[in-house]
């Protein structure tokens, strides 16, 4: 019989956190924390790490490296304006994006060519910037690059662009490993504010499968985007959200700014207006993401299109819609009865 036991837990394979199988403080080995491990996990109190399917994990790779990518091409485009900062050539302040066609053909003449051309440089600009000549000119001129400098400027702008075109490649290949879950996709872009590429980096995180997620709330814990609960003698202290979903998160918050700004319908927009009055406007689009994940933590559970709803109508515990509907029944009574529609003695308040 202990043969048998043993052969089962050693077949069964539980991936975890270190945070909830950790030892005491103090008292820690490898001997005694392997033990304690074993121990948490024959009594079944080692909470399992939540691991997708293979087609999702892959594509989680992708949409992660992705990500990567992104971030990397900012920080070449950063480094490129930067480049020309320190040359005094403040072009920045007067265009919008310095790899825009004008501002491209302006930055190529200053890094290839040997003298600067006030007239030649105002013929390079198209369009609305035509108006900004005098003010593109001052912020040119007296500028100084030396030979070295525009090596560098080559080197940064020829990295940006390589990342670019990689990005693109990767964007065909994503677009192939979605295809699987392309009724999802479009099922969640539904959403104001979610786009296909959030749609398909939150489904290459979470999945298609909400069974592994009990509730709205323990999705949302685990995206972090919940405020913690720490409270002592009656002081409540730091409420700020966990340092999870690491590539959740600014996905979802990148889409709580897009919906915020949706005019039609305006269901989020209002719900951020109220929050951000009384909480700020960080906390506002954090709870706004946190909504939007909650939708699609019911919208993949359900498979309806997204339909605007409280929370409370939704994912509400039995006794709590209770008591909420006995409250609504007094109120309305009360109403009634100060209007004259109803007569004190043929109404009996619920308790």
């Amino acid at each position: 019989m202990a043969s048998h036991r043993q052969s089962q837990y050693i077949n069964q394979v539980t991936v975890a956190n270190p945070k909830w199988v950790s030892a005491v403080k103090g008292n820690k080995d490898d001997v005694k924390d392997s033990k304690w491990i074993g121990d948490l996990f024959r009594l079944g109190l080692v909470p399992g790490s939540f691991i997708p399917e293979k087609r999702v994990r892959i594509l989680r790779e992708y949409t992660r490296y992705r990500y990567k990518l992104v971030s990397c091409k900012s920080s070449e485009k950063n480094r490129f304006q930067n480049a020309f900062t320190v040359c005094n050539v403040a072009l920045d302040s007067v265009v919008s994006d310095m790899f825009g066609k004008s501002a491209s053909s302006i930055t190529d003449y200053l890094v290839n060519g040997d003298s600067f051309d006030p007239e030649f440089c105002v013929s390079l600009l198209r369009r609305s910037l035509k108006k900004k000549a005098d003010a593109v000119i001052q912020s040119i001129e007296g500028f100084r690059m030396t030979e070295e400098q525009k090596a560098r400027i080559r080197f940064v702008k020829e990295h940006y662009i390589f990342v670019d075109n990689l990005i693109v490649k990767l964007d065909q290949t994503i677009a192939s490993l979605a295809a699987p879950f392309e009724s999802t996709v479009s099922l969640l872009c539904t959403i104001p504010g979610v786009d296909r590429s959030t749609a398909v980096t939150i489904i290459s995180e979470i999945g298609t499968d909400m069974a592994q997620f009990s509730s709205s709330k323990r999705l949302c814990s685990w995206a972090g985007l919940t405020p913690s609960n720490n409270q002592s003698a009656g002081k409540k202290k730091s409420v700020r959200i966990s340092r999870a979903g690491v590539y959740l998160k600014p996905a979802l918050v990148q889409a709580a700014h897009a919906a915020v700004k949706c005019k039609d319908p305006a269901y989020y927009r209002i719900k951020y207006e109220r929050i951000e009055k009384r909480r700020g406007k960080k906390r506002a689009i954090i709870a706004i993401a946190r909504m939007i994940l909650t939708a699609v933590f019911h919208m993949l559970s359900t498979g309806e299109v997204f339909n605007p709803s409280d929370l409370l109508h939704v994912d509400l515990p039995q006794e709590l819609r209770d008591k909420q509907q006995t409250k609504a029944v007094r109120q309305a009574i009360k109403l009634l009865l100060s209007q004259g529609i109803l007569l004190p003695e043929n109404i009996a308040l619920p308790a």
